[in-house]
């Protein structure tokens, strides 16, 4: 008998991506695949794939319940509440809570690098998350994304258009991963029937500091780009003028800190052992999305 795999946070990009790997490149059959979002509404295109689709709540236990049930192995994409600390780690025990109610056999959880020793503002909420799947008996897959690729594109295309990035990494090194790769190796553990407890750090092959990855930017872009070194402070006051909400500019400032301290300065084989491939540069990556990075009018 095949397995049944739920995908949380299924209309998200990385839930999104998740599932795309399972059916075409692991081959998955769409039946044995249950998308699951607040507004299932969204995930017709899925439903039309064959792939079943349902109702989760992260603030519905009960009705987390229910959408788990008959499930044999659950992928819990970590939440986007970040503007309330702690609300995440409610939100993933309830889900947790909902799985070993619901007889789930296998849960998988996304977390980041290091969260036990990180300046991240939403770290406590992974390192709280993981801990929480490990309590719950169950056996788990854990995976520790890297800093996306995907991330610079936010900022990038605006800090071309100047010319001038501002960054408080200092000489801080950082290994980023295409999310679409993440979305790739989950998804090959996802489909690999694993019965054994395991924790992944998908990270990319190289750390680069901020002057590296400007003259990557540069020159995949074909624009001039220095980078301005900033502190904390700086930094936090122009994203919060840039019309930014509070919580993203400590998040950014706190995610900059932590690489200057060298805390997300990791590299790992993980992704390959995942998947037998290797996970796209940022070089290769930035090339790829040029129309984004060159796009005029963006913030």
């Amino acid at each position: 008998m095949s397995e049944t795999i739920l995908v949380t946070g299924a209309a998200g990009q990385l839930g999104q991506r998740v599932i795309h790997h399972l059916i075409e490149t692991y081959n998955v059959a769409p039946g044995r695949i249950v998308a699951a979002t607040r507004s299932p509404e969204k995930l017709s295109a899925l439903e039309d794939k064959g792939v079943v689709t349902r109702k989760a709540d992260f603030d519905d236990q009960a009705g987390l319940e229910k959408a788990f049930s008959g499930v044999d192995r659950l992928l819990i994409i970590s939440t986007d509440a970040l503007d309330t600390p702690g609300k995440r780690l409610t939100q993933h025990k309830a889900a947790v809570t909902a799985a070993a109610k619901a007889g789930v056999k296998h849960i998988a959880y996304t977390s980041m690098p290091a969260p036990d020793d990180s300046l991240v503002t939403f770290a406590p909420d992974h390192l709280g998350s993981e801990n929480t799947v490990k309590a719950s008996g169950i056996a788990y897959t854990i995976f520790r994304n890297a800093w996306y690729h995907d991330n610079y594109l936010h900022g990038m295309p605006h800090n071309l258009q100047g010319g001038k990035w501002y960054s408080a990494t200092g000489d801080g090194k950082v290994s980023t991963i295409a999310r679409d790769d993440c979305a790739l190796a989950i998804a090959a553990a996802l489909a690999s029937r694993t019965s054994e407890s395991a924790t992944y750090t998908l990270t990319g092959t190289a750390s680069l500091n901020n002057r590296q990855i400007a003259a990557i930017v540069s020159e995949a872009a074909g624009k001039p780009l220095d980078v301005i070194d900033v502190n904390d402070e700086q930094l936090g006051q122009g994203i919060r003028g840039a019309g930014l909400p509070g919580f993203v500019a400590d998040m950014l400032v706190s995610a900059d800190a932590n690489i200057r301290a060298g805390k997300f300065d990791i590299v790992t084989g993980d992704f390959t052992k995942l998947t037998g491939k290797q996970p796209q540069t940022l070089k290769d990556f930035f090339v790829a999305h040029k129309a984004a990075l060159t796009a005029a009018g963006s913030h």
